[in-house]
Parts: C-alpha cells; sequence; structure tokens
C-alpha cells in the first residue's frame, strides 16, 4: 500500500514584487547616502552630484551585470540570493563607512584635499557595490518572465514601469518618512529589510534569519552620529534639512555644529553673552551710520542657535527681532542650548530667508545676514537680486551685514559678494574681524569709522566698538546673479588654492 503525501507549495512572491522592492531600495539609498555623508561633507550641490554619478554608474554596471547573470542562470533561487546579498551589504554601510568619513574630515581639516575627494569616492563606493547588485534585477527578472517573447515588449514594459513606481516610493519614503523619524542608519536597514523580505520567499526557510536579524536590528541603539573631537557631544538630532549638535568644550562652552561641523553656527560661553568672535560684530556695526541709538528692528537671516538674538536681549532690550531660519528645529535647539529666551520683542519665524522676505511687508535698520557659511552657499542668497530684494525692506538709513567665511587668506569669495553688493548699494564697507571671517556692510548712507567709534553703545561693549576697524571693499570681483552664481566652483577653487599655498 501506497501513502501519497502531500506537499506543500511554496509562497512565491510575483518577480514584480521583487522588482518594485529593489527599486524602492536603491533610489531610497541614494537618498540616505547624500544624508550619511551630510554631518561630515555637508549637503552641497557637489556633494549630491557625486552621490548621483555613482549611483547612475553603479546602476548601469549593474544593468551589464544582471544580463550576462540571467542568461547563466535563469533561476529565481540565484536571483532571490544576489538580492540577500546586497541587503546585507546595503544595512553594513553606516557602520563600514564611519572610518572613512572619519578620514576624510581629518583630510579636510588640513586641507588635503587629494585625501578628501579620495575618501569621499571611497564611501561612495561602499554604496555603490550594494546598489550594482540591485540593479542586476530587473535585467534578471526580465530574462525570467520572457517566456513567451510574443509579448516582450508587455513584459518589459510591466517591469519597467513598477520599477519606476518602486523608486519612486523610496525616494519619498527615504526623504519624508525614514530619515527624519528613524534616523540614517535605521533608513538604510529599512532599505534593506524590505528586499529581503521578498527575496527570502525564493528560499529556503533558513534564510528568513537574514530579513528577521534586519529588521530586529532596527531595536539596536544607534549610538554618536560623530563624536566629537574636543568636548563631549550633548545633543545631535537630523532635523528635515540637516544634521545638527550641540557639543561642549570642557571650559562649558556650547557650539552648534551643523553638517560636516567644520563652521560653528552658534555659541554660547556661561557667564556672558560675548563670543569673542564675529557674532558680536552685530551688535555695534549697525552705529556705523550714525545712528543716535540701538536699531528699532532688525531681521536675522540665518539665526540657527540665537547667538546675536541672545545678545541682542542684553544689550538691546528694546529692539525688534525677527529671527529667520530654514530650520525651525534650530530654534528648539537655541531655546534649550543657547539661552534663547522667549520674549515679545523676538519673533522666531521658520521660513527660508528669501521667501521670507518676499512675503513680509516690514521695514528693518539693520539686515544680518548670516544663512551661508563655507563651504557651501545657498546661491540665491548670494545674488543682485537678492540684495536689491534686502534693500527694499531697509529704512533709507538702514544697513546690511553681511559674514563671509572663507578660508583663511583667500578673498575670492568676498570680491565677489563685493562686487555683488556694489551693483545694488552706494556705500559699502568691510571689517575683517576675524582670520576667516568678514562682515560686509551695504547701506544709501555714508559709513565711516569715525561715526562708528561715535556710537552711543552700553559700557559693556566700548571696548567692542573700539576694536571695530571698518575698511573699504575689495575691488574686482563677479556679479552674481539668480542666472548665473557659480558659488560651489569659486569655494572649491579658494580651498584647493589654499591647500597649494596660494591665498587671495
Amino acid at each position: 500500500m501506497v501513502t501519497s503525501v502531500s506537499v506543500r507549495p511554496r509562497v512565491r512572491a510575483p518577480l514584480e514584487a521583487l522588482v518594485v522592492a529593489v527599486g524602492f531600495s536603491s533610489l531610497g539609498a541614494e537618498i540616505a547616502a547624500a544624508r550619511l555623508m551630510a554631518p561630515f561633507f555637508g549637503a552641497s550641490t557637489v556633494i549630491w552630484a557625486n552621490t548621483i554619478a555613482v549611483v547612475l554608474v553603479a546602476l548601469s554596471a549593474g544593468y551589464r551585470l544582471g544580463g550576462r547573470l540571467a542568461d547563466r542562470r535563469p533561476s529565481r533561487e540565484a536571483l532571490a540570493g544576489l538580492v540577500l546579498l546586497a541587503s546585507v551589504l546595503l544595512a553594513a554601510v553606516p557602520l563600514v563607512a564611519h572610518p572613512f568619513l572619519s578620514l576624510s574630515v581629518r583630510a579636510f581639516d588640513t586641507l588635503s584635499v587629494g585625501a578628501f575627494f579620495s575618501s569621499l569616492f571611497g564611501v561612495l563606493v561602499l554604496v555603490a557595490v550594494p546598489v550594482l547588485l540591485l540593479g542586476a534585477v530587473s535585467p534578471w527578472a526580465l530574462r525570467l518572465r520572457l517566456a513567451d517573447l510574443s509579448h516582450a515588449g508587455e513584459v518589459a514594459g510591466r517591469l519597467y514601469a513598477v520599477s519606476t513606481a518602486g523608486s519612486l516610493a523610496g525616494t519619498f519614503a527615504a526623504a519624508l518618512v525614514l530619515i527624519p523619524h528613524l534616523g540614517t542608519q535605521r533608513t538604510f536597514l529599512v532599505l534593506a529589510a524590505v528586499p529581503a523580505c521578498v527575496a527570502v520567499l525564493e528560499l529556503r526557510a533558513q534564510w528568513a534569519a537574514v530579513p528577521v536579524a534586519l529588521i530586529a536590528a532596527l531595536a539596536l541603539p544607534v549610538g554618536t552620529v560623530k563624536p566629537a573631537e574636543t568636548g563631549r557631544v550633548l545633543y545631535e538630532t537630523e532635523t528635515p534639512y540637516q544634521y545638527a549638535r550641540v557639543v561642549e568644550l570642557p571650559d562649558g562652552t556650547r557650539r552648534l555644529e551643523l553638517n560636516e561641523g567644520q563652521a560653528i553656527h552658534s555659541l554660547w560661553k556661561p557667564g556672558t553673552v560675548l563670543t569673542g568672535n564675529y557674532w558680536d560684530g552685530f551688535l555695534v556695526l549697525p552705529f556705523a551710520n550714525g545712528a543716535s541709538g540701538p536699531p528699532g528692528r532688525i531681521a536675522i537671516l540665518g539665526t540657527a542657535g540665537g547667538t546675536v538674538a541672545r545678545a541682542y536681549a542684553r544689550f538691546y532690550p528694546a529692539t525688534r527681532i525677527d529671527a529667520v531660519d530654514i530650520d525651525g528645529k534650530l530654534f528648539d535647539i537655541g531655546r534649550r542650548w543657547f539661552g534663547l529666551e522667549p520674549r515679545p520683542e523676538l519673533r522666531t519665524i521658520a521660513q527660508d530667508a528669501r521667501p521670507f522676505l518676499r512675503e513680509t511687508t516690514a521695514r528693518y535698520d539693520a539686515i544680518f545676514v548670516d544663512a551661508y557659511r563655507q563651504p557651501y552657499i545657498p546661491f540665491y542668497l548670494a545674488t543682485r537680486e537678492f540684495f536689491a530684494l534686502v534693500r527694499d525692506h531697509l529704512r533709507p538709513n538702514g544697513t546690511v551685514i553681511v559674514n563671509v567665511g572663507h578660508p583663511r587668506d583667500s578673498q575670492a569669495l568676498e570680491r565677489a559678494l563685493t562686487a555683488t553688493m556694489r551693483a545694488v548699494f552706494p556705500v559699502l564697507a568691510r571689517d575683517p574681524i576675524a582670520a576667516t571671517n568678514t562682515l560686509l556692510m551695504g547701506a544709501s548712507v555714508p559709513l565711516d569709522e569715525a561715526r562708528l567709534q561715535a556710537a552711543p553703545a552700553p559700557a559693556g561693549l566700548r571696548g567692542l566698538v573700539a576694536a571695530q576697524r571698518l575698511e573699504p571693499p575689495l575691488p574686482g570681483g563677479r556679479v552674481f546673479t539668480d542666472d548665473r552664481a557659480p558659488v560651489e566652483w569659486l569655494i572649491d577653487t579658494s580651498i584647493v588654492r589654499y591647500a597649494a599655498g596660494e591665498s587671495k
């Protein structure tokens, strides 16, 4: 007597599901990769261009590889194994990449540009390897689907369509949901787990441990994204716009660092509102127009943690302040760590600086532009059209004061911004307040050092006033416009020249 045994069929997902999952992870990885590098290199167009280029090259190589492998092994199990391998490598990217990123930061600190770009390329390659493997899926799936060549066009079109749909979903999910709510490292885990969960349906049961481990890893603490070189990290977060952290030095000083951390965006010192750095210049330079008292109303474009606003509350409590920053999370950080106390005279506005100026009808005695730092600058805040908008919101005797951060002894960026402001403001002056910072002033009334020295500043600022030295603006430079403002190239060239021992 023969007893028949029924074999339970394996649960398989359609190949289209695997293609969608792979598209989701491929483009999501591109967004996450740029975010992974932002704490170390920033988020300039140069970084984005490098990221997009490497991902495209990896996908192209993956298409080629997938076509060859599909002809050699037209097997769903082999395809699933490749996807599982890619998922594991993708999950490992943020862990393996950290040494490369740290090396790049040290190279950037010393302005060893060759090492900087080689290290940057190295970490992009880390992302490219799993993306290359994921890119092999579409042609492989197409080969498995082409049992009937009479429908080849329909099958190819369907797979391309679902792959693109997956890519769109991955792009928006990574940018709008995963990174803001889970962080970059956990985003990589999700991007790895999604295709792994689909691929494991084609393999033996023991392989289910891979997606289970990836999902379980979401519960593990990620630790500090980037340890502080000096001091300790009090707080770090990933906002919708950037990576931000607060570092406390041994003497109690707190610094707000954004993205790559090469520039300090806010400074807090215990027991004083003065910083000993360029922020202090905003307290006295508005008097260079001969004003009989402190400005009645100011706008700070690029408030960050509120260093300048806090100082104004101490020395000029009656001044009304519109504190503007594109990243509203920085106001929360300022209130918690940098003494940005709420008060009736202070209005915090979470908006990009240029749309804010377009929408507001207010006019100001002074507008401070502190919204960009070397090595990357929002170009639309450095053009002739932008400064014309600033001029239209100044009172007749009002001044605009721009913080120009630049490599030490490099004047290329300052010359360009000076030429651009000169196209709008008839009067310009400069205060080389620090080795890497110059405060540029623009106005429609005369500005001179004598009027500054006669300023009715509070006693606590008299020494600071005496230290300010206004100079004529630098000659030369090209006017930036909304149509043409090659800021990134100018900054990169300045860094390369400085590294080579040149200046000016």
